[in-house]
């Protein structure tokens, strides 16, 4: 009666691809208007609603906590995948937030698994980068734990949406509370079975977000987290 699409663009559009009639609610989709699986978020007129995980200046406020962290930069590195829509939307946002800030975006592009490599890696901390800048999709999630062990051998303070890069050494996070979401969307799918129609459901952005700071990893590191930060 109604398909729930999990985190990410890929699985929504795979499902609207399958089926043009059947509701579908997807949970977390960066760009949902640029993945044409919508045609506005308040209209989103097909059978596909659902939650965005992309608010307007996210990516601004990621980078403007990183530079507060690891103040005067001058190169930032960015690891995307960019065959995923929201990857274009995203790095849009952060080259804005760049040049307020004056750094320049050193990109590492990745589509596969066997595209991360030592040598990759070692090639954007030579040419500038001081820090890392991860872009979310299901890859970078996949990776998070070869991500963060060649970006700590490098000593590469990390800001990342996806949480799970928090545990595993990255130094901080922000981003949608995705649990949040998921309990949003069941809500949606609650209103589907009882009637609503998708098409009457507006697309909804994030409303609580979450922000980690490994304390561990700014120590490693030698970075003084902000007193107002905490």
């Amino acid at each position: 009666d109604v398909l729930v699409a999990g985190f990410g663009t890929l699985v929504p559009k795979a499902l609207k691809a399958a089926t043009p009639s059947i509701p579908i609610v997807f949970t977390a989709v960066g760009d949902p208007i640029g993945a044409d699986l919508v045609q506005s978020l308040g209209r989103p007129e097909g059978n596909l609603t659902g939650f965005s995980g992309q608010s307007a200046d996210l990516k601004g406020k990621q980078l403007q906590l990183l530079m507060a962290c690891v103040p005067n930069q001058k190169t930032v590195g960015v690891l995307l995948n960019p065959d995923t829509p929201y990857s274009a939307l995203a790095l849009k946002q952060l080259r804005t937030a760049a040049d307020q800030y004056g750094v320049r975006l050193e990109l590492l592009e990745i589509r596969k698994p066997a595209d991360l490599t030592e040598s990759r890696m070692a090639a954007v901390v030579a040419a500038g980068a001081t820090s890392l800048f991860v872009i979310e999709d299901p890859l970078a999630n996949s990776l998070r734990t070869m991500v963060n062990a060649q970006a700590n051998q490098l000593r590469l303070p990390m800001m990342t949406g996806l949480s799970e890069y928090g545990p595993l050494g990255a130094l901080m996070t922000y981003g949608p509370d995705v649990p949040d979401m998921y309990g949003r969307a069941a809500e949606y799918v609650d209103r589907i079975l009882k009637g609503t129609s998708p098409r009457d459901l507006p697309v909804q952005q994030p409303t609580k977000f979450r922000l980690v700071v490994n304390l561990k990893t700014a120590k490693a590191l030698g970075i003084d987290v902000p007193p107002t930060l905490l």
